[in-house]
């Protein structure tokens, strides 16, 4: 039952029906729409009152600091957890990976000349590209220079909650569900707290081991607890962003990778509870805010006020567009409508 339609519709994500239905109106409307507005939309930034806010994120997604044209020709790989591709935009085919990333992609790129060149590495990518690449999530290193930070997956990754239970009634516990996959950390948390009176945490994919499967949990069952374990998979925690806008607190070691959320800008303790990557003070960090609930509510409007810089859909907008457009300058493209 847990994967049937009655969890579906009560797991707390967002009907996938109304993503898929705006994105396919939205591929409705002519390309030559789009790029007829690109020098006034671009333009916007200008006279901005949050215009050192918007180009700071924008530098912040896109490091690239010196043109480095892409190499010639073309390709397409595949692997099991991502996609890796050169070529030109108009090129570039739904059927390539997951519509998501499509759709995600296209969105800001049809505001661009379709002759346009690109690198690309869809999926969950735990590795810095050899070329400039559009990337959903990179690698918090000095030299991840390459991976140029775009919100894609965002049907998946970026969910935002109303929780009505305050903090301090919620169950003095942790939880955590989820899949192994690549991440040792999940598998040493199950490993160490797995029927832990504190903890209820167990897996819910078939590949896992089967004495830690336990049945999936709704978002808003994961709102009874007061601290949410957002531990990496195969590269970010893709819980992170809804904890972060609950009344309950994210709980996680350092992040090792980041994708429009800015994970590599979070502070401990302030925004998120941090754990050593072993786990060993956990438990006794989670008893210290049981027992210091201000401390906790700080963390906790300290996270809800980090969230809200991306609701602000408009500015998430020209942002996206402004990324991409020095993607193009600093691959030797020159942008029609460059700023």
């Amino acid at each position: 039952m847990a994967d049937g339609l009655l969890y579906k519709l009560r797991s707390g994500k967002p009907p996938k029906f109304l993503y898929f239905l705006s994105s396919y109106a939205r591929e409705l409307v002519p390309n030559a729409y789009y790029r007829s507005r690109l020098k006034r939309a671009l333009a916007k930034v200008e006279g901005h009152p949050q215009k050192e806010y918007i180009l700071e994120r924008v530098n912040y997604y896109n490091k690239l600091s010196r043109v480095t044209p892409l190499p010639e020709g073309g390709y397409t790989e595949r692997y099991q957890s991502y996609f890796i591709h050169l070529g030109a935009i108009k090129d570039y085919r739904i059927s390539f990976y997951h519509k998501v990333y499509y759709f995600d992609f296209m969105q800001y790129a049809r505001w661009f000349d379709p002759n346009f060149r690109w690198g690309y590495a869809a999926g969950d990518i735990y590795f810095t590209p050899e070329i400039p690449s559009i990337v959903k999530s990179r690698l918090l290193a000095r030299d991840n220079e390459n991976s140029v930070v775009m919100k894609l997956g965002k049907l998946r990754h970026f969910i935002y909650v109303k929780d009505p239970v305050p903090f301090e009634k919620k169950k003095n516990m942790a939880i955590f569900r989820g899949k192994i996959r690549l991440s040792r950390d999940r598998r040493r948390f199950m490993e160490m707290f797995f029927g832990h009176p504190m903890f209820d945490c167990g897996l819910v994919g078939y590949d896992d081991p089967p004495q830690w499967i336990t049945p999936k949990k709704t978002i808003r069952e994961h709102l009874d607890y007061k601290f949410i374990m957002t531990l990496e998979g195969n590269d970010v925690a893709s819980n992170l962003k809804w904890v972060m806008s609950s009344n309950s607190i994210a709980v996680m070691p350092r992040p090792t990778c980041e994708t429009w959320f800015m994970e590599g800008k979070l502070i401990p303790d302030h925004h998120y509870i941090e754990v050593k990557s072993d786990f060993s003070d956990l438990e006794e960090k989670l008893k210290y805010y049981i027992d210091h609930p201000d401390q906790a509510q700080r963390i906790i409007d300290n996270a809800h006020a980090y969230v809200d810089q991306f609701r602000n859909k408009k500015r998430e907008n020209l942002i996206s567009l402004l990324v991409l457009n020095k993607y193009f300058e600093m691959t030797g493209q020159k942008p029609q409508e460059a700023i």
